[in-house]
């Protein structure tokens, strides 16, 4: 009766987790998972109320996060009995700083105070507009039911079963499989969640945490195709997206071989070295059973739907609180240096004999859209969708995407998050998956058109 009953704890949690965000439906005229549904549908609810939302509670955060701070300083077992809040809010300066900065910037721009720059519908209101709402709705379903997919089973099987595929091919636990198809099936922000949770939770070392964030927190199916539709490609999705899974496998692989990924600790958040938390399978036991055997035994450890709601409301304040103040201040920073400076264009310059080399039209065009993707990765879409070479926008598109760290979502994230990546470490990352996904995406157009 135990085992049946276990069984059930695993699969039925574990299987609403997978149809949530995994399983695309029907939605809009196209296909999405889910959670990314019930995002879009709060979102038409609330309408223009969210940037308003938004602002408020980064303004809260950065108010909660001076006071915290101070306090701990002066009192460092200050908020002992709230560990969550003191966790989230008592910061180091660094921190400090940057949610002051993205309370100023999100109420310049919801109030439009000062200059335009900052203010302007292609500076800060492409972050107040346009990503923070997606980000306040993903983030409340996706907080909300995390917990289906780590806490139930769904990762002890998975890693048991894909670990002999993960470790030696990409260097990492089975389980980073399940963030793998979350991101690249539902969306980047869920996996950078997933991974900074299984983190911070003791399942993966630094160096794990950090490629995973940085290799497998990719853009969701859904935004390539809104990428393909800005640069009048949509009749060629699936040629793109195959593109864009062999670029980015290709540089999966090679990322974590070489630094900055390969010289991170690892260590898990405790300084226990790796070693003792391999994925070995009992002799005599084969894989799949011992993969159902520790999927039940975590799933009968979380019974309590309190327990759940509570799990799932951390997460989502983290994200909001902890994350979305990072986005703004960085994501505006980014945006505004791309949209009021040269400095994106002198960036590009040293691409422009690469890209002549490489054959691609327009190269002069195109080398200016290789670098402000760091800033946000639907600026290149932007600024390529007039080329009239079909070649050049294919990949520049399918280039954008593959970079994967760009300051507006991703790069905010991770540095808001956990994972252990400074902003030195992406803008390394930012260029090395730059020069190993170009050569790959230019061939593969080059083949195609």
């Amino acid at each position: 009766m135990k085992s049946t009953k276990g069984l059930s704890l695993f699969i039925i949690p574990s299987l609403i987790g997978i149809i949530l965000f995994m399983i695309p439906l029907p939605y809009d005229g196209g296909f999405t998972i889910p959670v990314a549904i019930l995002s879009n549908e709060l979102g038409a609810l609330l309408g223009n109320s969210v940037p308003t939302i938004m602002t408020w509670l980064i303004i809260i955060t950065a108010i909660l996060t001076i006071v915290f701070t101070i306090k701990v300083k002066a009192d460092p077992n200050a908020f002992e009995q709230y560990p969550f809040f003191k966790g989230l809010f008592a910061v180091n300066l660094v921190w400090v700083i940057t949610r002051i900065i993205g309370a100023i910037f999100a109420a310049m721009t919801l109030w439009q105070i000062g200059p335009k720059e900052i203010t302007g519908e292609y500076t800060g209101g492409l972050l107040l507009y346009e990503l923070l709402p997606i980000l306040f709705t993903v983030f409340l379903f996706a907080g909300l039911f995390l917990p289906l997919l780590l806490n139930f089973g769904l990762l002890e099987l998975f890693g048991t079963l894909l670990s002999k595929f993960m470790r030696p091919i990409f260097k990492l636990p089975g389980r980073s499989s399940i963030d793998a198809l979350a991101s690249w099936l539902g969306d980047g922000t869920i996996g950078v969640l997933l991974t900074s949770k299984q983190y911070q939770e003791g399942f993966y070392t630094k160096r794990e945490a950090a490629v995973i964030g940085t290799t497998f927190s990719v853009v969701s199916i859904t935004f390539t195709i809104v990428i393909l539709e800005k640069v009048e490609l949509s009749s060629y999705f699936f040629s793109f997206y195959g593109t864009i899974v062999l670029a980015g496998v290709v540089a999966a692989i090679i990322m974590p071989r070489i630094p900055p990924l390969s010289t991170k600790a690892n260590t898990y958040v405790t300084e226990v070295d790796s070693d003792g938390k391999e994925e070995d399978i009992p002799e005599g036991k084969g894989r799949f059973a011992h993969g159902i055997e520790l999927a039940v035994e975590r799933a009968e450890k979380n019974t309590s739907v309190r327990e759940f709601l509570k799990d799932g409301g951390k997460n989502i304040l983290d994200m909001w609180m902890g994350v979305a103040p990072v986005v703004m201040a960085f994501g505006t920073i980014a945006v505004v240096i791309a949209e009021t400076t040269p400095v994106f264009t002198y960036l590009g310059m040293p691409f422009v004999p690469l890209l002549e080399l490489l054959q691609v039209p327009e190269a002069n065009k195109a080398a200016e859209t290789v670098v402000i993707g760091f800033a946000d990765m639907f600026l290149p879409a932007i600024l390529i969708s007039e080329v009239q070479s079909e070649l050049t926008r294919f990949i520049v598109a399918a280039l954008s995407v593959t970079q994967l760290i760009y300051m507006s979502e991703v790069g905010g994230l991770l540095l808001g998050s956990k994972i252990p990546v400074n902003f030195k470490d992406l803008v390394l990352i930012f260029l090395l998956r730059t020069l190993i996904t170009l050569p790959i995406i230019v061939g593969m157009a080059h083949l195609i058109f």
